[in-house]
């Protein structure tokens, strides 16, 4: 599977100043890619939340098109989680206009 990240993604998740955190986020992004989603939930619009148990709860946000490509839209944690979520329809939505 292929994978896209947006460049909020990569701020937020290069940003993370936790690298154990870092760590294990990217390891289920990299479980996730490879068809082992885990804890995965539908947030509407095409937009599903990966959900991380550690810390403060992390989250991170994605679309999912056939077997072929993850996009990564963007990150948080349970504080910031509607934020997020209205975040991550709006970088689909950009990204679906400029890739349609």
């Amino acid at each position: 599977m292929k994978k896209i990240e947006s460049s909020s993604f990569r701020k937020w998740v290069v940003g993370l100043r936790d690298a154990n955190a870092r760590f294990r986020i990217i390891s289920r992004i990299n479980r996730l890619v490879e068809g082992l989603p885990g804890d995965v939930l539908p947030v509407g619009h095409g937009v599903s939340e990966l959900r991380i148990h550690y810390g403060p709860g992390y989250r991170v946000y994605f679309h999912q098109s056939g077997d072929t490509w993850v996009i990564l839209l963007c990150g948080g944690d349970k504080s910031s989680q509607q934020r997020d979520i209205r975040a991550a329809h709006q970088i689909l939505r950009s990204w679906r206009m400029q890739n349609d």
